[in-house]
């Protein structure tokens, strides 16, 4: 196997134990980027430290909104590897399905709690520990429920509509050391969406132009390039990764 060289860079990604989270974290590893992955199940996170490669990646269980979790895993990181050039906030949760007008305050608190407050807790941590002083960037994986209407999965997409506004109120904040960015993907193939497509993949990715649904690796490689000097001018941005889904926006 070659071996990649070292980027002397790094990244913190929440979330990446699998999925998306894991996607990116493979991206980043790949081009030659040292990595902190965080996850809730700890056995789930060993073994993808081990598949992405133990030399190169470490990682650190918790709860996303937990803030001694954020503190933790932004600790570790400066211990391992001397820097956190990178966040990615991508850890997030779904757990209810139905009409807002029945939605339990209670699970909304939650998932607001998870999906924004957890991003922002770890922007400052990450700002505090290198960030402020020696820059870098961070970007925020939103969803297209953040843009549109998401029917029965209205909190999260409301979560994801406030990410979409947090990373603006950071990227102006934290200009000009560290650039902010979103991604708002479409359904992803992951364990997270599966009820969006399991048992019907055909039926669900033909209403894309591109004729599929997205891969981790789809975002994967979106997160590497505005974590790359080939986006050093963008910032603020909310980039739509949909397999052109919006294209067919008022269509029939």
């Amino acid at each position: 196997m070659t071996t990649v060289e070292l980027s002397g860079k790094v990244a913190l990604i929440t979330g990446a134990s699998r999925g998306i989270g894991y996607g990116v974290a493979e991206a980043l590893v790949a081009r030659g980027d040292r990595v902190c992955i965080t996850g809730r199940n700890e056995d789930a996170l060993k073994e993808a430290v081990e598949t992405l490669g133990a030399d190169r990646v470490i990682g650190v269980a918790g709860k996303a909104h937990d803030e001694a979790h954020q503190a933790a895993a932004v600790e570790r990181t400066m211990e391992a590897f001397g820097r956190v050039d990178f966040l990615v906030n991508n850890a997030g949760t779904n757990p209810v399905f139905g009409p807002i007008a029945e939605l339990d305050l209670n699970v909304a608190r939650k998932v607001f709690e998870t999906n924004v407050i957890s991003a922002l807790g770890f922007a400052q941590q990450t700002w505090r520990a290198w960030q402020s002083e020696n820059g870098g960037a961070i970007v925020n994986i939103s969803s297209v429920a953040g843009v549109s209407a998401s029917p029965f999965i209205a909190a999260y997409g409301i979560s994801k509509a406030a990410m979409i506004n947090l990373t603006v109120q950071l990227a102006h904040e934290f200009a000009p050391k560290v650039r902010v960015n979103a991604i708002a993907p479409a359904v992803v193939k992951t364990q997270f969406a599966k009820a969006l497509y399991e048992g019907r993949e055909e039926e669900a990715a033909a209403g894309y132009p591109l004729g599929r649904l997205g891969m981790p690796s789809d975002i994967g490689g979106t997160a590497a390039f505005l974590t790359s000097e080939q986006s050093d001018w963008i910032t603020g941005q909310t980039l739509v990764v949909d397999g052109g889904i919006f294209l067919n926006a008022g269509v029939g």
